[in-house]
């Protein structure tokens, strides 16, 4: 029997206790209903955070590299800890695992309110990137065992996919009012009413699951994956942020080996932390390499944009934030409209074509120094949003479509590693090469003593510091050439999202068009 006959067939149902009323169809949409709280609060999260940098900047006073610490390390803890989550809630059950973060995650999210200094609020971020954790993977797989029906599960995905996207759009709305009217820290505590619903309701809709026969849990290989994805993480950012360095370079090859021996001994288990079959299959590895490029570039665009229209256009938070909600909502209109035309056209093409799409939003971003404004960035936004509700849609049926019922966690969690991966890179690298462009083309500006300059090579946000406290010529001219350099640093950075992006539209489109059978199981 093939993947896409396997698929269509149905693979093999879970062994549960769940009360047979809880299986009704206005349960399982009421579920995911449910399901979707969790989703919707780290997207808004993410983004929120984006609008906070300027104002938290400007009260804490991080340097560059604490500034990139604070956005990205959430997503590296997720990402070193998702696949160890996702194989844990196989194993405890979904539901129990989903309601634990939940709780944990309310808890961080008061530090990082009341955090006091950079150090606090990178250690408050890192908290919640452990309970973040536990909640993805966990929302996904419930998704792929509660609808076992191929068409209810495409759309059900499809709903959960546009959620990030729903969230990233009212994430501007609802920060940039908060950070007009309350402080920095108020944008993390939007978590607090959302985790109570889900608290309140999930025991009542959402019915358990986890693995029949999930074998022995493997401590070691748990340590593992985490050593080796933050040691890993670490130098990458380290050398993006700072150039070569011995200390960051043998960080990054530690790294490699504890990963290196976190897969030998998956090979050598009986039951595996992580089943590495699932790379073998080509459409399950390709669509979870798009989604890391795809999230890679979306979230470092979301980093350099926000910025862009705050300080160098001087928009306040919420104005900007409404510049970037029309891209943000047609991601939410292609991800459902990606449903009926994956039943209609080759799905290789239909991602090929989504992600160009993407790519042509960041070569507009090229054009920022042409004066083009606030304008120029909608239509670049529209383009990357609407292109990547495709992708999302697309790849993670595709991914969810390939594996049984009992592996969802572990699938669920790869997707997921991915995504955050994605997304913590796309600040840390791209991040990371906004501010070295930015210092470098930042030169001399007369009437700015050396101290000073070097704080406002920083941060645009310390370029803007430091101008307050000099004579009104000087401040004048440094800011404007500020601007001008962090203009040219977005112009750059762009060019480098779309590189990523085309190479990942290369890359599906080769290795979907020569597996039919793997990438149809995702469209029908």
């Amino acid at each position: 029997m093939g993947e896409r006959e396997r698929v269509l067939a149905g693979p093999r149902e879970e062994v549960d206790n769940r009360p047979r009323g809880l299986t009704s169809v206005p349960r399982k949409w009421g579920a995911l209903v449910v399901l979707l709280l969790p989703v919707l609060l780290i997207s808004i999260d993410m983004t929120v955070l984006s609008f906070a940098v300027p104002h938290l900047s400007e009260d804490l006073a991080p340097t560059g590299t604490e500034l990139l610490w604070i956005v990205d390390v959430y997503g590296f803890m997720i990402a070193g800890l998702l696949v160890t989550a996702g194989t844990l809630g196989d194993r405890i059950g979904r539901r129990k695992l989903l309601l634990t973060g939940a709780t944990a995650f309310g808890v961080a999210s008061a530090l990082a309110a009341y955090s006091t200094s950079p150090e606090m609020l990178i250690a408050a971020r890192a908290l919640l990137g452990v309970a973040g954790a536990t909640l993805m993977p966990s929302t996904l797989s419930l998704i792929r065992n509660i609808f076992h029906d191929v068409r209810q599960r495409t759309l059900a995905i499809a709903i959960w996919a546009t959620m990030f996207s729903a969230g990233a759009a009212l994430g501007p709305i609802v920060g940039g009012w908060l950070l007009e009217h309350f402080w920095w820290g108020s944008v993390f505590l939007v978590a607090l009413p959302v985790l109570a619903l889900l608290l309140i309701f999930a025991p009542l809709l959402v019915p358990e699951s986890k693995d029949p026969s999930p074998g022995p849990y493997d401590l070691p290989s748990a340590g593992l994956s985490l050593v080796a994805m933050l040691l890993a993480v670490y130098g990458i950012k380290g050398l993006a942020a700072d150039g070569p360095s011995l200390g960051y370079g043998a960080a990054l090859v530690a790294g490699v080996l504890v990963g290196v021996a976190f897969v030998r001994r998956q090979r050598r288990l009986e039951t595996p932390l992580l089943d590495l079959a699932l790379f073998a299959r080509p459409a399950f590895r390709a669509s979870v390499v798009t989604n890391l490029l795809t999230t890679f570039a979306m979230i470092g665009a979301l980093f350099f944009m926000t910025q862009y229209l705050q300080i160098v256009l001087g928009m306040q938070p919420l104005r900007s934030g409404l510049v970037l909600v029309p891209g943000l909502a047609l991601a939410i209109l292609t991800g459902l409209v990606a449903v009926p035309l994956m039943r209609r056209l080759p799905m290789p093409w239909l991602l090929f074509g989504s992600l160009l799409v993407v790519a042509a939003g960041f070569a507009l971003m090229v054009l920022a120094g042409r004066g083009l404004g606030a304008e120029l960035v909608m239509v670049a936004f529209v383009l990357v949003g609407g292109g990547v509700g495709l992708v999302q849609t697309i790849t993670n049926n595709v991914i969810m479509a390939t594996v049984d019922p009992a592996k969802a966690g572990a699938a669920a969690a790869v997707s997921e590693t991915a995504y955050e991966v994605g997304g913590g890179l796309g600040t840390a690298v791209l991040g990371s090469l906004l501010t070295a462009v930015y210092a470098a083309s930042l030169g001399a500006v007369s009437g700015v003593d050396g101290a000073a300059l070097a704080h406002a090579r920083e941060t645009l946000g310390g370029a803007v510091d430091v101008a307050g406290s000099l004579p009104p010529s000087a401040a004048s001219a440094l800011v404007a050439a500020a601007e001008e350099a962090f203009t040219r640093a977005v112009e750059v950075t762009s060019v480098v999202g779309a590189l990523m992006v085309v190479a990942a539209a290369v890359q599906a489109l080769v290795v979907l068009r020569h597996h039919r059978s793997a990438v149809a199981a995702g469209s029908h």
